[in-house]
């Protein structure tokens, strides 16, 4: 099995993830069954894709930029089914461009938020989210709007760093701490921290775990191992949901 993961931005040059793509690719397969390959994947460069780093620069990352992306994003999904994957999924947190690459392809196209909220709400009634910046929190309420389950989640917190992650390790992990036992005094009864750059990238949601005492859940492993239950099981998103047209890899780049 060989599952796509799919970057929010392109690769080039000097910018892209601020990760190491080895290190991370490893981390990712670690989480898989044996027998699947995960593959980190880059969506094409487009007019506009320097808007994240404008954003990012500002810490201002208020989900514009993933509206930029999502052409580019549904163009690789449509790419990746074409040369052998058997499903991909979107590796921000934030579900960008998924819906979309639904609607293109036959293959399952996962979200990382989506799936992981339903997750949390098959183990608990009660979720708490964390984001990594303030800017994230109104976004993040339209997007759980959209899928209705806005209702369910007690508190959206920010944890307010997205810069130099590694090296605030320590501080990400003790203010993470703190707004996991302020959200659980509200009333949450299990954590979906939002943005795998600062988890599980850097910090491991078991340690919050252990240090709480609350579930912390692991979006990313959440994503393959559902991923690799769709693919298993030869399930995808529906086609009366998402109905398909028959596309090839040019229509998506063909001017008018």
């Amino acid at each position: 099995m060989k599952i796509m993961f799919l970057n929010q931005s392109p690769r080039k040059g000097d910018k892209g993830p601020a990760y190491d793509v080895a290190g991370i690719t490893k981390l990712l397969n670690s989480y898989a069954a044996p027998g699947t390959t995960i593959e980190i994947g880059f969506p094409d460069d487009y007019e506009g894709s320097g808007l994240f780093f404008e954003l990012g620069g500002q810490s201002n990352l208020n989900g514009l930029h993933h509206m930029m992306e999502t052409p580019s994003i549904v163009r690789k999904i449509f790419w990746a089914a074409e040369n052998g994957y058997d499903a991909v999924i979107s590796s921000n947190t934030f579900d960008p461009g998924v819906d979309g690459g639904r609607l293109a392809v036959d293959i399952p196209v996962i979200g990382l938020l989506r799936t992981s909220m339903h997750a949390a709400l098959t183990l608990a009634d009660r979720v708490g989210v964390t984001v990594p910046l303030d800017p994230h929190v109104p976004y993040t309420r339209r997007i759980l709007r959209a899928y209705g389950l806005e209702h369910f989640v007690t508190d959206i917190r920010p944890v307010g760093v997205y810069k130099h992650v590694r090296e605030r390790k320590d501080e990400i992990f003790a203010t993470t701490v703190k707004l996991i036992r302020d959200m659980t005094a509200n009333g949450a009864e299990i954590i979906v921290p939002l943005g795998g750059a600062l988890i599980p990238y850097v910090v491991n949601p078991d340690d919050l775990s252990r240090e709480t005492g609350v579930q912390v859940l692991n979006t990313k492993a959440i994503g393959i191992g559902f991923a690799e239950m769709c693919v298993r099981n030869r399930m995808t998103q529906s086609a009366i949901t998402y109905p398909r047209a028959k596309l090839e890899l040019a229509d998506f780049t063909r001017k008018m």
